[in-house]
């Protein structure tokens, strides 16, 4: 992983600077093709919107991580988002996982989900859930990562191209739950 020296949390109100380096990652992902809720033709207003609605929704447990490259542009991200449900104050939801493609097959996903899931126990989370498109690196990565599978949804979602994606969920446990 030569190319990035830090992993940082993000938090709003975003400088311009950053909502375009998101924008940038978000686009080249979708462009990729990685089903990350996004369809092919995404535009560079649409991309940044989202971003900002991204920061100004988060949750105050939420964490957003970025990291940046030597340079300090953002080459990478994911997210937490905690349950919004009272009885699941424990859960989190991992949410787009994205890595520029100048820059995977590094270990920089393997680096930002273990950060990721760091942060997250610290902040007492103990269960959290992902899914992904079944039959792609990145479910080959949870999977090496100790994530357990939970089932598959056939055509739950659709790709970049509009293909069909048969979405696998997984779950992690990261300590033992508390009765709350």
């Amino acid at each position: 992983m030569h190319d990035v020296t830090t992993i940082e949390i993000l938090s709003g109100p975003l400088g311009e600077s950053d909502v375009d380096e998101l924008t940038d990652l978000l686009l080249d992902v979708v462009d990729g093709g990685a089903s990350v809720s996004f369809m092919a033709g995404l535009t560079r207003d649409d991309a940044r919107e989202w971003w900002r609605r991204t920061f100004a929704g988060a949750d105050g447990r939420a964490i957003i991580l970025a990291a940046r490259d030597a340079e300090g542009g953002i080459v990478g991200s994911v997210q937490l988002h905690p349950a919004w449900a009272p009885n699941q104050p424990h859960r989190a939801d991992v949410a787009k996982l994205l890595v520029h493609r100048r820059v995977r097959r590094q270990g920089l996903a393997r680096a930002l989900m273990a950060e990721l899931e760091s942060r997250a126990a610290r902040s007492g989370f103990t269960l959290l859930v992902l899914d992904t498109c079944q039959g792609t690196p990145a479910e080959a990565l949870y999977r090496g990562l100790g994530w357990r599978e939970v089932g598959v949804i056939p055509h739950f979602a659709l790709t970049p191209d509009g293909g069909n994606c048969d979405t696998v969920f997984f779950y992690k446990e990261l300590g033992q739950p508390e009765n709350r």
